[in-house]
């Protein structure tokens, strides 16, 4: 029997999923809107704190001037969510390229047939980096409204919070097509 030139349709759609699950993870990583704090007592009307778990920025909407390194002074750093957050986050981010790595590996790198059982494990290495980014993700909508905050002030979602479940799913997903591999592994037994 002569090998099959094609790259199974799962492994594809893994290789894409994951790629661009790290692009939104890393987005919504490093930049500092995770929640958003308008309305804040004793400040104009269109100031609006973001906070992420790096960095809090002010920005005065009516002429978009931002600074960031503002001061924390309500102890919104030393919250557990967000300290689980800056943990799990960028340990997310390097397992999900160690997963990459590996399924480059498995998926047909300079072979005529791929390697299932690698293209498998880099699979769970992918879901688990997903489940890894989904649960400070999780964690911090949970708590969201827990966390400091000048009181009487209107807190939001900001949109890294959002790119990082997006991309904890996309990594989930990858990963879990990916782990379909094992399927013709075992077939092949």
């Amino acid at each position: 029997r002569l090998p099959s030139m094609r790259t199974p349709a799962a492994m594809i759609v893994g290789l894409v999923l994951c790629p661009c699950g790290l692009l939104l993870t890393l987005t919504g990583t490093l930049a500092p809107k995770w929640r958003q704090v308008s309305r804040v007592p004793d400040q104009p009307v269109d100031v609006v704190w973001e906070q992420g778990i790096w960095d809090i920025c002010r920005e005065r909407q009516s002429t978009h001037d931002r600074l960031c390194g503002q001061a924390d002074e309500l102890g919104y750093f030393e919250q557990v969510p967000v300290r689980v957050a800056q943990g799990l986050m960028p340990s997310s981010l390097v397992l999900t390229l160690v997963g990459l790595v590996v399924a480059a590996l498995g998926v047909r790198c300079w072979q005529p047939e791929p390697r299932h059982l690698v293209a498998g494990v880099a699979g769970l290495v992918l879901l688990l980096s997903g489940l890894m980014s989904l649960v400070p993700s999780s964690w911090y909508t949970q708590e969201l409204w827990a966390l400091p905050a000048p009181p009487g002030s209107t807190l939001s979602v900001g949109y890294s919070l959002v790119l990082s479940y997006l991309g904890s799913c996309l990594e989930i997903l990858g990963g879990l097509a990916l782990a379909l591999s094992f399927h013709h592994c075992c077939k092949e037994r």
